[in-house]
């Protein structure tokens, strides 16, 4: 395999300022290969994609496609010699503002040799032509900002396909995908291997590193400190040269929760579901997992206040709890960590102290004049207690690497006591090393409150979960403690398989 790599990069090196972020990589892609690269958030992965992918230059180094020289100046450069990106923030590979049909068509459309006169219905045509390679079953007609995030990531990826790359470099592509799309994702890749692309697959997810990987590189402090490949891939190997560290595999401590601090009676969430019931004790962690699409950011945004159940009740400290508007929850101390930090989370021209204290701004102000100081010595606590890697908490928030800006996400709504502690898919796109910082800051503070957390990943949910709930077609169909699970019946209850009531 040594001597047919399609894609080669040696001694890259790049530095912003006096910071270097990658300090000499060594790495190959070969034909028909799926290479797996797994870093913790700031090991240097994005720096390392962006350069590929023509958004940074790199300082030195090379960098070799079939065996000529590769130095692309843009992203357009890139695309066009075989180098394509999906990269992980979808509105990076979409244009939220056009049909899908102009999107599949759109780098066709304005690149070299691209017709004078827009022709809708060649555009429609060649739409049509790509999204039946992918199998991607939407409107072509529809808005790609109105479509759900699987669906726009769906179409980011098909618009990748579509310039046929001899290089294809996805990063957590199925970080918003439901089961039957990232299969269908992976049957893709296949298709793609099989015709001799060479693919660079980005994951923290060990359910699609064992679906797809044929060798593993391991990213530390901008350094490879790992590669792995062979019959059997050592997963564990991979995983403790990223971090640096031999991980513990132990399972949580399990508690039963004390008294109940919130009880859901009769609660119908989506036309045509089952009703559900729902208690949740003081200082116990409730992970609630299922596929993606079976209502459990629905639940969610139900106990929150953000959308209304259509029958049934709510009680907090067995009080009626029935909150019209979210900052009525937040009033009675129901907090919700919202699964996608980049829509609805971070404000990335605030800075870190700013980000944490914005729902809690009455709060912090006395007559209407916010307390700086107050918020900053508020923020500097939880970065100590999170790990959150900054400077200071002046940084804003867009300097941060993806898992920082999710444990500052988590660390603003444990800046105040909460009776309901809401979260749905906290450790979406973030590493290893930066889910485990935050899965221990919840433990260790789980006391005097109740939390929730919905999560798409089983091992995730083992990790973190005092009991796990599971979810099908927007109602509850199983409950587990976190101990000798019987796996089987867990698996089929997500599948659907599950008796009904």
């Amino acid at each position: 395999m040594a001597d047919d790599a399609v894609f080669r990069i040696a001694g890259l090196r790049k530095a912003f300022g006096p910071i270097t972020v990658l300090g000499g990589i060594d790495m190959a892609l070969y034909p028909g290969v799926v290479t797996v690269l797994m870093g913790a958030n700031g090991a240097g992965k994005s720096t390392l994609v962006k350069i590929v992918s023509g958004v940074y230059s790199l300082d030195a180094g090379t960098i070799t496609l079939a065996g000529q020289s590769f130095v692309p100046r843009t992203p357009a450069e890139a695309i066009r010699a075989g180098v394509v990106t999906v990269h992980q923030n979808i509105n990076d590979g979409v244009v939220a503002d056009l049909d899908v049909a102009t999107n599949l068509t759109l780098d066709r459309l304005s690149g070299r040799g691209a017709h004078l006169l827009f022709n809708p219905r060649r555009v429609c045509r060649e739409a049509r032509d790509v999204a039946e390679r992918m199998g991607l079953a939407i409107d072509l007609g529809a808005k790609v900002g109105d479509l759900s995030p699987a669906d726009r990531q769906m179409v980011a990826i098909a618009r990748a396909m579509a310039h046929q790359p001899k290089v294809l470099i996805l990063d957590e592509p199925t970080s918003s995908l439901s089961s039957t799309e990232a299969n269908r994702l992976f049957e893709l890749l296949d298709r793609l291997k099989a015709h001799g692309v060479a693919i660079l697959y980005i994951s923290h997810r060990m359910s699609d590193i064992r679906r797809l990987a044929d060798r593993v590189v391991s990213l530390r402090d901008g350094r490879i400190t790992g590669v792995f490949e062979g019959e059997r891939l050592d997963y564990e190997g991979a995983v403790n040269a990223m971090l640096g560290q031999k991980i513990s595999l132990n399972a949580v401590a399990v508690r039963d929760g004390g008294r109940p601090v919130f009880r859901a009676e009769g609660l119908q969430i989506a036309a045509a579901s089952r009703p559900l019931s729902l208690t949740l004790g003081d200082g116990e962690i409730v992970a609630v997992t299922g596929l993606v699409g079976v209502g459990k950011t629905a639940l969610a945004e139900t106990l929150f206040g953000a959308r209304q159940p259509l029958a049934g009740t709510m009680a907090l400290d067995g009080k009626a709890f029935a909150p019209k508007m979210t900052h009525e929850a937040i009033g009675a101390g129901v907090f919700l960590v919202a699964k996608d930090r980049a829509e609805s989370g971070i404000v990335p021209d605030f800075n870190i102290y700013e980000n944490m204290s914005l729902p809690f701004l009455r709060r912090l102000s006395d007559f209407a004049i916010s307390r700086r100081g107050r918020e900053r010595t508020m923020a500097r606590s939880q970065i100590s207690a999170l790990g959150i890697v900054c400077r200071t908490e002046r940084d804003e928030m867009a300097m941060l690497s993806g898992g920082n800006q999710q444990k500052v996400m988590v660390a603003r709504w444990l800046t105040h006591a909460a009776r309901l502690l809401i979260l749905d898919e906290p450790f979406q796109g973030v590493d290893i090393a930066a889910r485990r910082d935050i899965a221990a800051k919840l433990r260790a503070s789980a006391a005097g409150r109740a939390t929730i957390i919905f999560l798409t990943e089983l091992d995730e949910a083992f990790e973190i979960a005092d009991r796990i709930l599971v979810m099908s077609e927007h109602t509850l169909v199983g409950e587990h403690r976190n101990s000798e699970i019987d796996t089987d019946r867990l698996l089929a209850e997500i599948a659907g398989q599950h008796q009904a009531a």
